[in-house]
């Protein structure tokens, strides 16, 4: 894994970002087109990576339990992490709900190209079991903590375990994981007019959500609380991608699964995480701001996270 191969597997990542985020300013599209693209995205063409790649993974190597490990690991650290500093912190419930999330939601749509690039299609396979991890432990945590502090306008539902339980099974990433778990553990032979057609969708993913990425960046916050939200980014791209490859280099993952734990790691946060805390009642500004900051130096610091990373 050369420094060439390393920046050859993200710079084209950022360039769709800055050409997502060109193209709102611009006006190109109306504003009013991107959320329905963005459903779009996430309930058709995301599964079309997700299920295949899970679908055929190899479940029993040895990497798999390690990165499994290690990205939850670094989720649930990140968690204690907030969940300590809350008390010290003069936080309203909404702006505490965005600290948490800023603290430990990564952003698939960046980190899933970054490890395909650098570590070739065989990467795949366990990016995709590093989300099947991922997304059920981030989401349940952050459904909790919205669920507590956050202050949603209009009627509350009632928040029972079946609403949880609702949620989750309702979020289309996490579906998709599930389904491909279960062609993985019944052992459903290949369709191949079936993956075709997951294929194709699976392909346009990839550089129309890093195109949405760039869409959904906003600055505007970053600037009126700049050491709160410069904390919490900075936690995300620097921390986090080091616990993350600590845990799966203690357990013993092989190269590509503590190179792809830290590339998990080192993800910035998810704009899904904005739209969660605009329909549960959570600071969305700040949550906008850290996104937008996340995104911007992880574009530094994933280039040189890994590139140390090659060295050692």
């Amino acid at each position: 894994m050369t420094p060439n191969l390393i920046l050859n597997g993200i710079v084209p990542v950022f360039l769709l970002i800055v050409l997502g985020y060109a193209l709102k300013k611009s006006g190109f599209l109306p504003l009013n087109v991107w959320p329905p693209i963005e459903k779009f995205a996430v309930y058709v063409l995301y599964p079309g990576f997700l299920i295949p790649a899970i679908w055929h993974a190899d479940l029993s190597g040895f990497s798999t339990g390690p990165i499994s490990i290690a990205v939850v690991g670094a989720v649930v650290i990140a968690a204690a992490v907030g969940f300590a500093l809350k008390p010290f912190l003069n936080l309203s419930g909404p702006t505490f709900t965005s600290v948490f999330q800023g603290l430990m939601r990564f952003n698939s749509f960046i980190f899933v190209p970054v490890a395909a690039s650098i570590f070739g299609p065989s990467a795949n396979g366990l990016s995709a079991v590093a989300i099947s991890a991922l997304i059920p432990a981030s989401n349940m945590i952050c459904i909790l903590v919205l669920a507590r502090w956050g202050e949603p306008e209009g009627e509350v539902p009632v928040r029972t375990p079946a609403w949880f339980a609702r949620t989750l099974l309702t979020n289309p990433i996490f579906a998709s994981c599930l389904v491909g778990l279960l062609l993985n553990f019944l052992r459903i032979p290949s369709l191949p007019f079936v993956e075709k057609s997951l294929g194709m969708l699976g392909e346009a993913a990839i550089p129309t959500g890093l195109i949405l990425a760039g869409v959904g960046l906003s600055f505007g916050y970053v600037w009126r609380r700049p050491f709160l939200v410069g904390a919490v980014s900075l936690f995300k791209v620097l921390v986090m991608p080091v616990m993350a490859w600590a845990i799966c280099y203690e357990l013993g993952g092989d190269r590509m699964a503590q190179g792809i734990a830290l590339a998990c790691g080192a993800a910035p946060c998810a704009a899904a995480a904005y739209v969660q805390a605009r329909h549960m009642g959570g600071d969305a500004p700040l949550m906008a701001g850290i996104v937008a900051l996340t995104t911007s130096l992880s574009a530094f610091t994933m280039p040189l996270l890994l590139f140390m990373f090659h060295l050692v």
